[in-house]
């Protein structure tokens, strides 16, 4: 069962999309910020990361940065979740070491098929 860990700060976006990940058979750990993503995902080891950019304590952009710098966790998939839609910001979030990006409101039928194609891509 792959293990999904979602670091998100809004209570409503972290209950709906949990709900819905695990009814489609994933586990999903959570992380109310970056710090705590930071150390569950070191901990834990997901399969793979849904980071919110804009976190609290320690934001996505430094977590995200934190993860794909540490052995035992850069080859961990991260998929930036972010209201920044604006024209630089999926490029951004490639820069600091996301593997993919998707814009809030969620859609969820989209995110998912950006989880499977991570999920199955052969890892480095």
């Amino acid at each position: 069962m792959p293990i999904i860990l979602l670091v998100e700060d809004n209570e409503m976006n972290r209950d709906m999309l949990s709900r819905r990940l695990t009814r489609r058979g994933h586990e999903v750990l959570m992380a109310v910020d970056g710090k705590q993503g930071v150390a569950i995902a070191q901990d834990q080891q997901p399969h793979l990361i849904l980071m919110d950019m804009s976190l609290p304590v320690l934001d996505g952009w430094e977590a995200t940065r934190q993860l794909k710098a540490m052995p035992k966790t850069q080859h961990i998939p991260i998929i930036a979740l972010t209201a920044h839609a604006m024209a630089g910001d999926r490029q951004k979030c490639i820069e600091v070491g996301c593997d993919d990006y998707d814009t809030k409101p969620i859609d969820f039928n989209r995110l998912l098929t950006k989880i499977q194609a991570l999920l199955t891509s052969p890892t480095p």
